[in-house]
């Protein structure tokens, strides 16, 4: 028996590696500002067009359906689920990496869901990249974002990024 890992199984781990840094990079900036930056004054990183100022969201991008925390908890748990699942049958490197920030993201904010105020499934996610004119962010929320922009390319390149290696994947184009 050889030592060779196979192609499927070494994009498994690139997608849990890619998780796990997403997972670990949000989670230390977020313990990080909540630390050193909430309750304090807004932190000027690109004059107004870019700061950093803590705020908890209950709800969703924008802070949309503040009062249905409980949903947007399921949909993060469902995420995680579906990725895991997905994680066996992957059919590129890039799909690998795009499902590895999905999933990275998704456990940032679930995180924050689950432990923080009030717990329970229904905490409040710490936002902290304030863009003018735009949104309040986390890093999650940016990894997520990546991830679900690197899946919509290789759809339009029909290179799914999971299902038989080789379906799609790098077959010869007419």
């Amino acid at each position: 028996m050889t030592g060779a890992v196979s192609p499927a199984r070494r994009r498994a781990h690139l997608l849990w590696a890619v998780a796990a840094l997403a997972y670990a990079i949000d989670l230390a900036s977020k313990l990080a500002v909540v630390a050193k930056l909430e309750g304090r004054t807004t932190v000027s990183v690109l004059g107004d067009w870019l700061v950093l100022r803590v705020q908890r969201n209950p709800g969703a991008a924008f802070g949309m359906g503040e009062a249905t925390t409980i949903v947007f908890t399921l949909i993060a748990a469902a995420v995680v689920v579906v990725v895991v699942r997905y994680s066996r049958r992957l059919a590129s490197t890039p799909g690998a990496i795009a499902l590895g920030l999905l999933l990275g993201g998704a456990l940032g904010n679930l995180t924050d869901r689950l432990f923080r105020t009030p717990g329970g499934l229904q905490g409040a996610v710490v936002d902290f990249i304030s863009v003018r004119d735009f949104s309040v962010m986390n890093l999650a929320d940016w990894a997520i974002t990546c991830g679900c922009a690197v899946a919509v390319v290789l759809s339009f390149r029909s290179s799914p990024a999971t299902g038989t290696a080789g379906a799609g994947a790098g077959a010869p184009r007419s």
